[in-house]
Protein backbone atom coordinates (compact mmCIF):
# COMPACT_ATOMS: atom_id res chain seq x y z
CA UNK A 1 0.00 0.00 0.00
CA UNK A 2 2.50 2.51 0.02
CA UNK A 3 2.98 5.40 2.19
CA UNK A 4 -0.03 3.62 4.35
CA UNK A 5 1.90 0.76 4.79
CA UNK A 6 4.14 0.95 7.79
CA UNK A 7 5.04 -1.44 10.70
CA UNK A 8 2.57 -2.84 11.77
CA UNK A 9 0.07 -0.75 9.27
CA UNK A 10 0.30 2.13 11.35
CA UNK A 11 2.56 4.73 10.43
CA UNK A 12 3.02 7.97 12.42
CA UNK A 13 4.19 11.74 11.33
CA UNK A 14 4.11 15.16 12.91
CA UNK A 15 2.47 16.67 9.68
CA UNK A 16 -1.27 17.26 9.64
CA UNK A 17 -3.79 19.21 8.22
CA UNK A 18 -3.57 22.18 10.06
CA UNK A 19 -6.52 21.88 12.21
CA UNK A 20 -4.61 21.95 15.25
CA UNK A 21 -1.37 20.26 14.60
CA UNK A 22 2.13 20.53 13.82
CA UNK A 23 2.08 21.01 9.86
CA UNK A 24 3.75 24.03 8.38
CA UNK A 25 2.41 24.27 4.63
CA UNK A 26 4.95 23.20 2.11
CA UNK A 27 5.45 25.19 -1.10
CA UNK A 28 4.95 22.46 -3.96
CA UNK A 29 6.71 22.44 -7.12
CA UNK A 30 3.81 23.42 -9.03
CA UNK A 31 3.58 26.30 -7.24
CA UNK A 32 7.43 27.34 -7.44
CA UNK A 33 7.04 26.95 -11.13
CA UNK A 34 4.23 29.11 -11.31
CA UNK A 35 6.03 31.78 -9.87
CA UNK A 36 8.99 31.43 -12.03
CA UNK A 37 6.89 31.69 -15.05
CA UNK A 38 5.06 34.90 -13.18
CA UNK A 39 8.65 36.63 -12.68
CA UNK A 40 9.92 35.71 -16.04
CA UNK A 41 7.29 37.59 -17.68
CA UNK A 42 7.20 40.41 -15.23
CA UNK A 43 11.11 40.97 -16.06
CA UNK A 44 10.08 40.47 -19.58
CA UNK A 45 7.54 43.43 -19.48
CA UNK A 46 10.21 45.41 -17.86
CA UNK A 47 7.99 45.87 -14.41
CA UNK A 48 9.21 45.83 -10.86
CA UNK A 49 7.03 44.16 -8.15
CA UNK A 50 6.12 47.57 -6.58
CA UNK A 51 5.17 48.60 -10.55
CA UNK A 52 3.67 45.23 -10.81
CA UNK A 53 1.24 44.61 -8.07
CA UNK A 54 -1.29 48.07 -8.74
CA UNK A 55 -1.73 46.32 -11.92
CA UNK A 56 -3.15 43.24 -10.54
CA UNK A 57 -4.31 44.75 -7.39
CA UNK A 58 -2.68 42.73 -4.42
CA UNK A 59 0.35 43.64 -2.29
CA UNK A 60 3.76 43.57 -3.09
CA UNK A 61 4.41 41.46 -0.27
CA UNK A 62 1.30 38.62 -2.41
CA UNK A 63 3.02 39.23 -5.61
CA UNK A 64 6.65 38.27 -3.82
CA UNK A 65 4.66 35.09 -1.82
CA UNK A 66 3.01 34.10 -5.44
CA UNK A 67 6.40 34.63 -7.73
CA UNK A 68 8.24 32.45 -4.87
CA UNK A 69 5.91 29.75 -4.63
CA UNK A 70 4.62 29.85 -1.27
CA UNK A 71 1.19 31.42 -2.24
CA UNK A 72 -1.36 29.36 -3.90
CA UNK A 73 -2.66 32.37 -6.74
CA UNK A 74 -6.52 33.74 -6.90
CA UNK A 75 -8.16 32.84 -10.24
CA UNK A 76 -8.39 37.19 -10.52
CA UNK A 77 -4.85 36.89 -9.66
CA UNK A 78 -3.78 34.97 -13.01
CA UNK A 79 -6.52 36.82 -15.22
CA UNK A 80 -5.52 40.03 -14.38
CA UNK A 81 -1.14 39.17 -14.00
CA UNK A 82 -2.53 37.22 -17.81
CA UNK A 83 -3.44 40.73 -19.02
CA UNK A 84 -1.46 42.69 -17.49
CA UNK A 85 1.84 40.84 -19.03
CA UNK A 86 0.32 39.85 -22.09
CA UNK A 87 1.11 36.66 -21.41
CA UNK A 88 -0.16 34.55 -24.58
CA UNK A 89 -2.23 32.46 -22.55
CA UNK A 90 0.91 30.98 -20.81
CA UNK A 91 0.05 31.96 -17.08
CA UNK A 92 -3.59 30.44 -17.55
CA UNK A 93 -2.22 27.11 -18.66
CA UNK A 94 0.34 27.03 -16.11
CA UNK A 95 -2.21 27.66 -13.47
CA UNK A 96 -4.27 24.79 -14.67
CA UNK A 97 -1.61 22.68 -13.16
CA UNK A 98 -1.71 23.94 -9.94
CA UNK A 99 -1.93 21.46 -7.20
CA UNK A 100 -5.76 21.44 -5.69
CA UNK A 101 -4.17 21.03 -2.17
CA UNK A 102 -1.82 24.10 -1.89
CA UNK A 103 -1.09 25.23 2.06
CA UNK A 104 -1.59 21.46 2.91
CA UNK A 105 1.26 19.52 4.94
CA UNK A 106 3.24 17.01 2.38
CA UNK A 107 2.12 14.34 4.73
CA UNK A 108 -1.24 15.03 5.12
CA UNK A 109 -1.45 15.20 1.18
CA UNK A 110 -1.33 11.26 1.45
CA UNK A 111 -4.82 11.24 3.26
CA UNK A 112 -6.18 13.88 1.45
CA UNK A 113 -6.00 12.07 -1.81
CA UNK A 114 -7.72 9.39 -0.66
CA UNK A 115 -10.85 11.19 0.97
CA UNK A 116 -10.80 13.01 -2.42
CA UNK A 117 -11.61 9.37 -4.23
CA UNK A 118 -13.59 7.72 -0.93
CA UNK A 119 -17.26 6.43 -1.52
CA UNK A 120 -17.62 6.79 2.46
CA UNK A 121 -16.17 9.16 4.74
CA UNK A 122 -17.07 9.48 8.62
CA UNK A 123 -15.30 11.86 11.20
CA UNK A 124 -16.16 12.22 14.84
CA UNK A 125 -15.13 15.77 16.17
CA UNK A 126 -14.37 16.30 19.84
CA UNK A 127 -11.90 19.20 19.76
CA UNK A 128 -12.91 21.89 16.78
CA UNK A 129 -15.42 21.98 14.12
CA UNK A 130 -13.95 19.60 11.23
CA UNK A 131 -12.46 21.43 8.03
CA UNK A 132 -14.80 20.06 5.65
CA UNK A 133 -18.13 21.97 7.57
CA UNK A 134 -15.63 25.04 8.96
CA UNK A 135 -16.57 28.53 7.77
CA UNK A 136 -13.74 31.30 6.39
CA UNK A 137 -14.12 32.96 10.15
CA UNK A 138 -13.99 29.90 11.98
CA UNK A 139 -11.54 28.77 10.39
CA UNK A 140 -8.87 31.93 10.45
CA UNK A 141 -9.95 32.20 14.21
CA UNK A 142 -8.00 28.64 14.65
CA UNK A 143 -5.18 30.05 12.15
CA UNK A 144 -4.69 33.15 14.00
CA UNK A 145 -4.85 31.28 17.68
CA UNK A 146 -2.29 28.52 16.45
CA UNK A 147 0.76 28.34 18.54
CA UNK A 148 3.80 28.26 16.98
CA UNK A 149 2.20 31.53 15.47
CA UNK A 150 1.66 31.20 11.45
CA UNK A 151 2.52 34.15 9.02
CA UNK A 152 0.01 35.69 7.31
CA UNK A 153 0.92 33.87 3.74
CA UNK A 154 0.79 30.30 5.83
CA UNK A 155 -2.97 31.35 6.95
CA UNK A 156 -3.68 32.44 3.52
CA UNK A 157 -2.81 29.06 2.40
CA UNK A 158 -4.01 27.22 4.61
CA UNK A 159 -7.85 28.89 4.23
CA UNK A 160 -7.06 28.21 0.31
CA UNK A 161 -6.37 24.49 1.37
CA UNK A 162 -9.11 24.01 3.41
CA UNK A 163 -11.84 25.87 1.16
CA UNK A 164 -10.39 23.13 -1.75
CA UNK A 165 -11.46 20.66 0.34
CA UNK A 166 -14.71 21.69 1.27
CA UNK A 167 -15.71 21.50 -2.67
CA UNK A 168 -15.93 17.34 -2.28
CA UNK A 169 -19.03 17.99 -0.39
CA UNK A 170 -20.58 19.21 -3.32
CA UNK A 171 -18.47 17.97 -5.79
CA UNK A 172 -19.05 14.51 -5.08
CA UNK A 173 -22.81 13.66 -4.56
CA UNK A 174 -22.42 10.09 -4.34
CA UNK A 175 -19.84 9.79 -1.68
CA UNK A 176 -22.31 9.53 1.86
CA UNK A 177 -20.20 12.22 4.30
CA UNK A 178 -21.05 11.30 7.95
CA UNK A 179 -19.90 13.84 10.69
CA UNK A 180 -20.34 12.94 15.03
CA UNK A 181 -19.99 16.36 16.51
CA UNK A 182 -19.98 17.23 20.12
CA UNK A 183 -22.45 19.50 21.22
CA UNK A 184 -19.98 21.38 23.08
CA UNK A 185 -18.11 22.74 20.27
CA UNK A 186 -20.83 25.18 19.36
CA UNK A 187 -21.60 26.00 23.19
CA UNK A 188 -17.47 27.24 23.35
CA UNK A 189 -18.36 29.99 20.48
CA UNK A 190 -15.43 30.28 19.05
CA UNK A 191 -14.63 33.20 17.15
CA UNK A 192 -17.81 34.87 19.36
CA UNK A 193 -21.30 34.88 19.14
CA UNK A 194 -21.84 36.03 15.85
CA UNK A 195 -19.20 33.57 14.29
CA UNK A 196 -21.00 30.76 16.08
CA UNK A 197 -24.32 31.85 14.43
CA UNK A 198 -22.76 31.87 11.11
CA UNK A 199 -21.38 28.48 11.26
CA UNK A 200 -24.54 26.68 12.59
CA UNK A 201 -26.31 28.20 9.46
CA UNK A 202 -23.52 26.85 7.50
CA UNK A 203 -23.91 23.55 9.23
CA UNK A 204 -27.47 23.65 8.72
CA UNK A 205 -27.09 24.48 4.49
CA UNK A 206 -24.39 21.54 4.15
CA UNK A 207 -26.94 19.13 6.25
CA UNK A 208 -29.92 19.59 3.95
CA UNK A 209 -27.67 17.61 1.07
CA UNK A 210 -28.58 14.19 0.35
CA UNK A 211 -24.94 12.85 0.78
CA UNK A 212 -24.39 14.74 4.05
CA UNK A 213 -25.25 13.54 7.75
CA UNK A 214 -25.00 15.54 10.78
CA UNK A 215 -24.92 14.28 14.44
CA UNK A 216 -24.69 15.62 17.56
CA UNK A 217 -23.25 13.88 20.91
CA UNK A 218 -25.34 16.07 23.84
CA UNK A 219 -22.83 17.11 26.85
CA UNK A 220 -25.04 14.76 28.72
CA UNK A 221 -24.77 11.20 28.32
CA UNK A 222 -23.99 8.02 30.42
CA UNK A 223 -22.24 5.75 27.53
CA UNK A 224 -19.55 7.01 25.08
CA UNK A 225 -17.77 4.94 22.92
CA UNK A 226 -15.38 7.94 21.63
CA UNK A 227 -13.59 9.02 24.79
CA UNK A 228 -9.92 7.56 23.53
CA UNK A 229 -10.71 11.05 20.83
CA UNK A 230 -11.68 12.32 17.41
CA UNK A 231 -11.12 10.22 14.22
CA UNK A 232 -11.76 9.55 10.63
CA UNK A 233 -12.78 6.73 8.57
CA UNK A 234 -12.68 6.37 4.51
CA UNK A 235 -13.87 3.78 2.63
CA UNK A 236 -12.01 4.14 -1.26
CA UNK A 237 -13.89 2.65 -4.75
CA UNK A 238 -11.94 -0.80 -3.55
CA UNK A 239 -14.22 -1.21 -0.54
CA UNK A 240 -11.07 -1.20 1.20
CA UNK A 241 -11.56 1.22 4.62
CA UNK A 242 -8.70 3.60 6.03
CA UNK A 243 -8.26 5.89 9.51
CA UNK A 244 -7.08 8.60 10.28
CA UNK A 245 -6.41 9.98 13.94
CA UNK A 246 -4.72 13.44 14.53
CA UNK A 247 -3.46 14.57 18.27
CA UNK A 248 -1.99 17.89 19.77
CA UNK A 249 1.55 17.90 17.39
CA UNK A 250 0.82 14.52 15.15
CA UNK A 251 -1.20 13.20 12.61
CA UNK A 252 -1.73 8.51 12.06
CA UNK A 253 -2.93 6.88 9.31
CA UNK A 254 -4.36 3.44 10.07
CA UNK A 255 -4.32 0.82 7.44
CA UNK A 256 -4.26 -2.21 9.45
CA UNK A 257 -7.51 -3.88 8.86
CA UNK A 258 -8.09 -5.28 12.99
CA UNK A 259 -7.45 -1.50 13.75
CA UNK A 260 -9.59 0.35 11.12
CA UNK A 261 -12.30 -2.61 12.53
CA UNK A 262 -11.87 -1.52 16.06
CA UNK A 263 -12.47 2.23 14.85
CA UNK A 264 -15.20 1.17 12.70
CA UNK A 265 -17.00 -0.65 15.65
CA UNK A 266 -16.61 2.29 17.74
CA UNK A 267 -18.01 4.83 15.53
CA UNK A 268 -21.04 2.58 15.03
CA UNK A 269 -21.73 2.63 18.41
CA UNK A 270 -21.45 6.15 18.88
CA UNK A 271 -24.15 6.51 15.81
CA UNK A 272 -26.78 5.05 18.44
CA UNK A 273 -25.49 7.40 21.34
CA UNK A 274 -25.68 10.71 19.47
CA UNK A 275 -28.72 12.17 18.86
CA UNK A 276 -30.97 11.24 15.50
CA UNK A 277 -30.60 13.37 12.83
CA UNK A 278 -33.62 15.15 13.10
CA UNK A 279 -32.81 15.61 17.01
CA UNK A 280 -29.01 17.05 16.17
CA UNK A 281 -30.79 18.73 13.72
CA UNK A 282 -33.30 20.61 16.10
CA UNK A 283 -30.54 21.04 18.84
CA UNK A 284 -28.72 23.23 16.60
CA UNK A 285 -31.44 25.03 15.63
CA UNK A 286 -31.88 25.70 19.50
CA UNK A 287 -28.73 26.82 20.15
CA UNK A 288 -28.55 29.29 16.90
CA UNK A 289 -31.17 31.23 18.64
CA UNK A 290 -29.58 31.35 21.98
CA UNK A 291 -26.32 32.13 20.48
Amino acid sequence: MGPLSGRDGWEVSLMTDGTGGAGEPEASDSLKAFGEVVKAFRKRAGLTQEEFAPRVRYSVPTVASIEQGRRFPPVDFVERAEDALDAFGALRGAARHLSRQPGLASWFRQWARFEAEAVSLYTYECRLIPGLLQTEAYARTLFTNQLPPLSDDQIEAQWVARAERQRLLKERPNTAFSFILEEHLFLRRTGGAQTTRALIDHVLALAELRNVEVQLMPVARNAHAGMAGPMQLLETPEARWFAYNEGQRGGMFVSERKEVSVLQMRYARMRSQALSLDDSLGLLQRMRGAS
